[in-house]
């Protein structure tokens, strides 16, 4: 049974929830309604930094062999103000990881506050895009999209998505995810 891996942080570890409540969960129901065959498993951990992340997808993708990886990772490194070329280095790391071990990957993208400065923002922001078009990766310019602003879809604390928002989150990360779906049933066929 092929595996769709999901790496990211607290934003798809279903932090504050019942963790079949998290988008994640939703994905598995959503695969086996569309007829795939896919298992997915979340290995995301609340409070993951995309350095934490680069020094644990080699031993992940060995232990699940997946089809597809799913990367939601940076917005921790966002908060701390981590530099942009570290996370662009250890996504990059992620990437040529899962890649090497088979995998689709499929970026998530993540926004910060504008009050670290646009150049911040700005920089943190083109990392994704930059990687994605490296790469030629399906991607999302940001997985919050229509959430991350609506204060009925975020828990008290104004920066984790509640569940009312886990379907908005997995609507954002689908089209990405079937593009990836798309790409190994087309890759197998050859």
């Amino acid at each position: 049974m092929p595996t769709v891996l999901v790496f990211g942080d607290s934003l798809s570890a279903g932090y504050g929830m019942e963790v079949d409540q998290s988008w994640p969960a939703l994905l598995q129901s959503r695969l086996e309604e569309q007829g795939y065959e896919h298992k997915v498993v979340n290995a995301s951990i609340s409070g993951e930094t995309s350095e934490g992340g680069a020094q644990r997808i080699t031993d992940a993708v060995s232990r699940y062999l997946p089809a597809i990886v799913v990367i939601e990772l940076g917005g921790n490194d966002g908060l701390r103000g981590y530099p942009t070329k570290r996370l662009k280095q250890n996504l990059q790391r992620m990437i040529e990881e899962s890649r090497a071990a088979g995998a689709e990957v499929v970026l998530l993208g993540i926004r910060i506050p504008t009050n670290y400065g646009p150049r911040y923002t700005r920089s943190f922001e083109n990392v994704y895009r930059e990687l994605a078009t490296t790469y030629g990766l399906p991607w999302v310019k940001f997985f919050m999209d229509g959430v991350a602003l609506d204060d009925s879809l975020m828990q008290d604390d104004g920066i984790h998505p509640n569940e009312d928002a886990q379907v908005a989150l997995l609507d954002n990360a689908w089209p990405a995810i079937l593009d990836a779906l798309q790409d190994k049933t087309t890759a197998l066929r050859r």
